[in-house]
């Protein structure tokens, strides 16, 4: 490809050089031409010499504006800011160049010409006027003197064919000094009567003769220009043809010399275009390398320092883009020890952290989030929907706007998956107060510090249950034994000695037999374990409600039962507890209400569940109260013991069932029992729904 470049421009020059030769073989200087060798190959070579330059200079300014062209259409760095330069050098230059071409071509051209030539142009014009007046005159005397030998009698009787003296028109040519002159018949070539002889330089005059108002004929007078005046005539004809020569050589002579302008003005302009990239390079340059700099250092390149020439300003913009690189290269590798100081730390703690955007996408999660949530789930989370069921995600994002307001929010959250239920403490920070900023969300698993507590709670709960059972047991067994001293003291009836024996015998046992329930209540701090059966949810609730026939005076009670459940796994007289616990609460939450109604549903929930909706129109519960309502001993009446509610929360859990509380329209509370189905039940491993009871031993 390079071989081929280069013939090309050999031929390419070849056939320039053949073109000039033939070029300067067509010249012609008419008079002005080289009168020898040396002032023909002085010509051709100035010409060529001219003719090189300009070719020279321009193929350099095509090719610099080639090469800019390219570089600004390639968006390469530096190349606009030399555009800028090379445009304004090239107009700071043309435009002086223009006016000197101007200047030169009106004003050296035309005017000089019209200063210098304009006398001379006069003069040849008076000369020429001159000529042609002393012509006129002469031909006017010959014109004169021909009327007037056409007026003489003896012309028109000679021409009428009379006699005449035949010396009549010798001696007319000698009274008025004319050369020759003759008198001819009309339609006749050959004259019948003249006189002298043609001179060398003559004037001619011609007139014609009438009889009668008739023309019978026509006479001619010539007389010879005088020596003086045809000679003045001949120099003044040389000299208007010498300087016609010289003017039509003028418009040579003027291109030449416009082409030596436009030679000086191109050579002008390369000089300025040269000095203007020779500039732009000094400017250019640097800046074309602070700018790919700058691009390496956005792709995160910091060690990338500016290694070019450069003066004045632009070597100290150099220097401090170097030092500021080698500052950022020292925070950026301070920053990235800090990073992984704190990765290392956010790995390796026990709590999952997840960082979000201010929409809610998750952008980052922490190891120890995969070992409390499922692994697969939290590989293909993108957004809140995605890792927390709906609900949840909602209240999540209320946390966040809580977040955005107080910095901070806070509320725990009990997740389902599959049949492992998670209590999680959930906390949402706001990075920033702007609208636009992300959030940090800290979850920490809390099942095992539940169950602690529940156990904590449980064994507080079954040790004041057992203190307060066998507080009225010791004085009934007492009792009873006393009853049989003094029934052995006493005479009575066989029978009723017998009746009053047996009885006395009964409660004794009995009292023993409550004794050893409680120390072993006492002793493991749980209920019995659930005897899980398939049953209908309906048929539980209705067996609740049977519970309190007659008992719920002055309350409306609507029930709204779906037909067609699917079955319940669940241990029948625990879940009919739960049931009169939760109607219990609510019939007595309704005791001040205007308004006492009691709304029981039964419904199919999501995923494979049903749902138990109980209503109530009471007082309902504050915020601040739901989040303890199912904590031992906590109680919003001011007096009982405070359990019904912890004993409802664990027997649902114990059945991998779920309570929420809401607050009921318009008024009162709503409780949410969502229990899984047979089906569901059913996949679950062998003993999961007693594994909440079986951990509490």
């Amino acid at each position: 490809m390079r071989k081929r470049l280069i013939y090309g421009s050999g031929v390419a020059f070849l056939v320039l050089l053949v073109g000039l030769v033939v070029w300067q073989g067509s010249l012609n200087y008419g008079v002005y031409r080289p009168e020898d060798t040396a002032q023909t190959v002085i010509l051709w070579a100035v010409s060529t010499l001219i003719f090189l330059l300009m070719a020279t200079l321009g193929f350099m300014l095509v090719r610099d504006g080639v090469k800019l062209f390219v570089e600004r259409r390639s968006n390469r760095a530096g190349s606009r800011i030399k555009t800028k330069l090379v445009i304004g050098a090239l107009a700071l230059s043309i435009m002086p160049v223009l006016f000197m071409l101007f200047f030169s071509f009106t004003v050296m051209s035309h005017n000089l010409e019209r200063w210098f030539t304009e006398p001379v142009d006069i003069q040849r014009a008076d000369f020429i006027q001159i000529a042609n007046a002393l012509t006129r005159e002469l031909q006017d005397k010959v014109n004169a003197q021909a009327a007037l030998l056409a007026s003489l009698p003896e012309t028109r009787l000679q021409l009428a064919g009379g006699k005449v003296d035949a010396d009549y028109l010798k001696r007319f040519c000698d009274e008025q000094k004319i050369a020759a002159a003759s008198v001819q018949a009309m339609n006749s070539p050959v004259p019948i009567a003249s006189c002298g002889t043609m001179p060398r330089d003559y004037a001619v005059g011609r007139h014609a003769v009438y009889w009668a108002a008739r023309e019978i004929g026509s006479v001619r007078a010539v007389t010879q220009v005088p020596i003086d005046v045809r000679a003045i005539r001949q120099e003044i004809e040389r000299y208007n043809a010498d300087y016609l020569k010289i003017k039509a050589t003028q418009h040579a002579i003027r291109q030449h010399y416009m082409s030596l302008l436009c030679l000086i003005s191109l050579f002008i302009v390369f000089i300025a275009t040269w000095i203007a990239l020779f500039l732009s390079k000094q400017i250019s340059v640097p800046i074309a390398a602070l700018a790919n700099a700058a691009q390496e250092v956005g792709r995160g390149n910091l060690a990338y320092r500016v290694q070019v020439g450069a003066n004045d300003e632009l070597a100290g913009l150099v220097l401090g883009f170097n030092r500021m690189t080698e500052q950022l290269e020292g925070n950026a590798r301070e920053l990235d020890a800090r990073r992984r100081f704190t990765e290392a730390i956010l790995e390796n703690i026990p709590t999952g952290v997840i960082s979000m955007s201010a929409d809610g996408g998750i952008q980052r999660v922490n190891r120890a989030l995969r070992g409390i949530l499922p692994a697969e789930l939290v590989a293909s989370a993108t957004r809140l929907e995605d890792l927390f069921p709906r609900e949840d995600a909602a209240e999540i994002r209320y946390l966040m706007k809580r977040a955005r307001r107080t910095g901070i929010a806070a509320q725990q959250l009990d997740l389902k998956f599959g049949s492992q239920t998670l209590h999680l403490a959930v906390t949402v920070s706001a990075l920033e107060d702007r609208s636009s900023s992300g959030f940090v969300m800290v979850i920490e698993d809390t099942s095992d510090l539940l169950r602690a507590q529940k156990a904590a709670a449980w064994n507080e709960v079954a040790r004041r249950i057992a203190h307060e059972i066998k507080n009225p047991l010791t004085p009934i067994g007492l009792s009873a034994e006393r009853i049989q001293r003094q029934l052995d003291r006493t005479t009575l009836p066989a029978d009723i000695a017998r009746i009053i024996r047996e009885c006395t015998g009964t409660i004794v046992n009995e009292v023993q037999s409550v004794k050893s329930l409680v120390d072993e209540f006492s002793q493991f701090a749980r209920f019995p374990a659930p005897q899980p059966v398939t049953s209908s949810l309906n048929s539980i609730v209705e067996s609740a409600l049977a519970v309190f026939s007659g008992r719920l005076d002055g309350i409306e009670i609507r029930t709204d039962f779906a037909p067609s459940l699917l079955p319940v796994l669940v241990d029948r007289e625990q879940f009919k507890r739960v049931v009169v616990n939760l109607i219990d609460n609510a019939a007595e939450a309704m005791q001040d209400s205007p308004l006492r109604r009691l709304h029981i549903i039964t419904q199919p929930g999501p995923a494979d569940s049903v749902e138990l909706v109980i209503a109530d129109t009471g007082a309902g519960v504050s915020g601040e109260d739901k989040e303890k309502l199912f904590v031992p001993y906590f109680s919003t009446k001011g007096r009982g013991t405070g359990l019904g509610l912890a004993i409802v929360n664990n027997i649902l859990s114990d059945h991998n069932a779920h309570i929420r509380v809401e607050d009921n329209s318009p008024a009162g509370t709503r409780f949410t029992i969502e229990i899984p189905t047979e089906e569901m039940t059913s996949d679950a491993a062998p003993g999961d729904l007693v594994a909440g009871a079986l951990t509490k031993q």
